[in-house]
């Protein structure tokens, strides 16, 4: 018996992208000025396309994550790793949405 789950994700990412848009991402804007949000955007963007350069292929997610993680904190800013996942969640829909592909 096949059980197809596509659905399931679909929803999940669905639910995950609503909560991000919703709850972090005010959190993130009510913590920080504006230009402190278009520094962190511009090296977040940065960060995302370099680990999709060096971490190549499949289910290498985590690793990615600890890359982008760490480059910030390099750069200077101090978030914690749900504002992380929610940074690298929108550069990843923005450079989708330029037309850059990162798989």
């Amino acid at each position: 018996m096949n059980i197809d789950i596509t659905l399931v994700l679909n929803s999940v990412i669905a639910l995950a992208a609503a909560i991000v848009s919703t709850v972090i991402i005010p959190w993130i804007r009510s913590k920080t000025t504006a230009q402190q949000r278009e520094a962190l955007m511009a090296w977040v963007k940065i960060a995302v396309e370099a680990a999709e350069q060096i971490f190549n292929g499949e289910g290498r997610g985590d690793e990615k994550k600890k890359y982008v993680a760490a480059f910030l904190e390099e750069k200077g800013f101090k978030i914690d790793g749900r504002s992380v996942d929610a940074a690298i969640e929108a550069a990843v829909r923005q450079i989708n949405s330029e037309g850059i592909s990162l798989s």
